[in-house]
C-alpha cells in the first residue's frame, strides 16, 4: 500500500458503478412508510469545524460499513462526476445484494426514509452529534430499525441493494460522511471524504483491514 502523510490525508478528507456482482437472497423488504426524524433543537449545538471533525473521526475510527469488506477493496469515488453535473461526494462500496450494511460508528439513528436518488436511506450520528453518516440504496432495513434508536459500531442497519437511482445490476452502498452543521440540518452537512480517513484509521490500528473498527 502507498504511504501517505498525515497532512495530505487530512486535506483529502476535506476535500456510477458498472461491475456486476453475485446476488444473495433478498432480506425482509423495507417498510413502505418509513418514519422521519426532523432536526431537533439539540442538533448542531456540538458542531465543530471541518478540520476538527476530521480529527474527531480519525480519533474514534470508523468501521467499513459493508460486512466482509477490507480496506484494499475500497475505491475513492468521492470526486467522481454523476448525472446532471453533480459531484458524488461519497463512496460507493460494491457488494452482493443482501450483504449487511453496518454502522460505521456508534451513536443514534436520525432518520429512516425514502428518496428518489438514494432509495431506502438512513441518517445516523455519533455519540457527540458532530458527524453525520448517510447510507443509501439499501435493499431493506434491519427489522425494527427506527429513528432515535441507539446503535453500536458494527450493528446491522440494513442490506445492500439498488433502490433509488442505483443501476439495477450493480448493488452497492452509497456511504457519505458529513460534518453536522450548526443549524442542525443534518441532511445538508459539509461532505468529508471517508476514504483517506479509513487509510488513517488503518495506519493507526496497524491491522490488515478495518472490518472491525477501533472503538
Amino acid at each position: 500500500m502507498r504511504q501517505f502523510s498525515l497532512p495530505l490525508l487530512l486535506a483529502l478528507g476535506l476535500g456510477a458503478c458498472t461491475r456486476q456482482l453475485s446476488v444473495a437472497p433478498a432480506p425482509v423488504p423495507a417498510s413502505t412508510a418509513p418514519r422521519v426524524v426532523q432536526a431537533g433543537s439539540a442538533l448542531g449545538r456540538t458542531a465543530v469545524s471541518g478540520t476538527e471533525a476530521v480529527s474527531y473521526i480519525v480519533a474514534r475510527g470508523m468501521t467499513i460499513p459493508v460486512a466482509g469488506k477490507t480496506l484494499a477493496q475500497l475505491q475513492d469515488t468521492f470526486d467522481e462526476g454523476r448525472s446532471s453535473g453533480r459531484i458524488h461526494r461519497a463512496l460507493d462500496i460494491l457488494a452482493p445484494r443482501g450483504t449487511p450494511v453496518l454502522a460505521a460508528d456508534s451513536g443514534r439513528v436520525l432518520r429512516v426514509s425514502v428518496n428518489a436518488l438514494g432509495g431506502n436511506t438512513i441518517y445516523a450520528t455519533d455519540p457527540q452529534g458532530r458527524v453525520v453518516y448517510y447510507y443509501a440504496h439499501l435493499d431493506a432495513y434491519q427489522p425494527g430499525l427506527a429513528q432515535g434508536a441507539s446503535i453500536a459500531r458494527g450493528d446491522t442497519l440494513g442490506f445492500v441493494g439498488t433502490t433509488g437511482n442505483a443501476p439495477r445490476d450493480t448493488p452497492h452502498l452509497h456511504f457519505q460522511v458529513m460534518r453536522m452543521p450548526p443549524d442542525g440540518k443534518y441532511w445538508d452537512g459539509e461532505p468529508i471524504n471517508p476514504y483517506p480517513l479509513f487509510l488513517l484509521s488503518h495506519a493507526a490500528a496497524g491491522h490488515a483491514d478495518l472490518v472491525q473498527g477501533t472503538r
